[in-house]
């Protein structure tokens, strides 16, 4: 593409979290030169969001703004808009302030939380993904009220973490049999299972709440649980609902189907981070991944996809961590199609590692309090290097050195 084109193009990217802000940062460090226009619903100044159930959640920090001078970078910044639609054969966006145009889009508009039936507009039901939500909790916790979590997710332990630290009385209410139910098998989710009372929270499992009353969660077998407040994670979904009669092609999960360079099947439109779905042609599948990495990683594809360079396809593998009850929790890979399950370390202790073989290679690893064994595995997945089985068990040997 010539400069001159190049220069005339306009890239507009609809959502300002993590993977918006990466891509639009991403055009201007390859050297796009055309005009870059990036769209929040949110009227804060673009900003991270693991922070949110940690630091801004107990008031350690007033927000958590990503340092990026975007002036200077020559983004446009367009907060508080709301999009509404895509009219992707004219190339405009509709917005509350009228049509938009692009030559370029690209959705990266995130998953919203998936709220609890029956509690919309209920006084002390909250939902924790945006700035907002947070500064709403810090009160909360401050108050140290009696706080139901709903949901045993990442999210709901981590919130659960905090919400102990604040001094708040906490129990956990779970549909399932365990923690972390749609996430991990049975026996490498039941050691977290004694977390929360380690930690003093209450988890209770089986639970499926029938409705939310002033100052009590009511529970599917009549059980009435103190609330002076309830906090609903159990799970997100990509926000998508904006796309409807776009043309835009949705999955199973009303995420933007993406191909391997992350391009969807609209001409010139793009989807990256927690609302895209892509081809994982190392996992055999297709992913859809919700988390942090992910939404960092993306960008790049995008950006060179769009500047006409041949980027490589879009293949990562997948990672996140979690800080949950005094520890260290990091998942990296996708063990669907794993055949064994091998162990490093006693559950039961501080620190140990779960690895997933599918002929003898790593596929995924769960990590908990041993980031080097994370680090190792992580290239091991990469390289699709086979493993020794035997060696692999022992807590004491590298990860490195238990190669075949």
């Amino acid at each position: 593409m010539s400069e001159q084109t190049q220069a005339q193009r306009r890239v507009v990217v609809v959502g300002a979290g993590m993977a918006g802000v990466q891509t639009a940062v991403a055009l201007r460090e390859q050297g796009f030169s055309g005009t870059v226009t990036l769209i929040g619903a949110e009227p804060h100044q673009p900003y991270d969001r693991p922070p949110l159930s940690k630091a801004v959640l107990l008031g350690k920090a007033e927000g958590s703004a990503f340092d990026v001078d975007f002036e200077a970078l020559g983004i446009e910044l367009l907060l508080g808009r709301e999009v509404l639609g895509v009219r992707s054969e004219a190339h405009e966006l509709d917005t509350e302030d009228g049509p938009f145009p692009y030559d370029v889009l690209v959705v990266a508009t995130g998953a919203e939380p998936i709220r609890l039936p029956g509690t919309e507009g209920v006084p002390g039901v909250h939902l924790l993904r945006t700035l907002d939500d947070a500064e709403r909790l810090r009160p909360v916790l401050a108050r140290q009220h009696d706080i139901v979590v709903v949901g045993a997710g990442w999210i709901g332990a981590e919130f659960a973490t905090a919400a102990r630290e604040a001094g708040c009385a906490v129990t956990v209410v779970e549909a399932a049999d365990r923690p972390l139910a749609g996430a991990l098998p049975a026996e490498v989710a039941a050691p977290m299972t004694s977390w929360y009372a380690d930690a003093g929270a209450v988890l209770r499992t089986h639970a499926r709440v029938e409705r939310v009353e002033p100052g009590a969660v009511v529970l599917d077998d009549g059980s009435r649980v103190p609330a002076g407040a309830v906090v609903v994670g159990i799970g997100a979904r990509p926000a998508t609902a904006w796309l409807a009669g776009s043309g835009i092609e949705l999955g199973a999960h009303r995420e933007v189907v993406a191909d391997d360079r992350l391009r969807t099947s609209a001409p010139d439109v793009y989807a990256v981070g927690d609302c895209a779905s892509f081809p994982s042609g190392r996992y055999g599948e297709r992913l859809l991944v919700h988390h942090w990495d992910n939404a960092l990683q993306g960008p790049r594809t995008v950006a060179a996809d769009i500047l006409g360079e041949t980027p490589t396809v879009y293949d990562p593998v997948p990672y996140f961590w979690s800080e949950q009850f005094g520890r260290f929790v990091q998942y990296v890979g996708h063990h669907a199609s794993a055949d064994t399950t091998l162990w490093r370390g006693d559950p039961s202790g501080p620190a140990w590692t779960v690895c997933w073989l599918r002929d003898n290679r790593l596929v995924a690893l769960l990590a908990v309090g041993r980031p080097r064994d994370l680090a190792q595995g992580r290239r091991l997945i990469e390289a699709g290097t086979e493993m020794n089985p035997q060696l692999l068990v022992d807590p004491a040997r590298p990860l490195k050195a238990a190669t075949a």
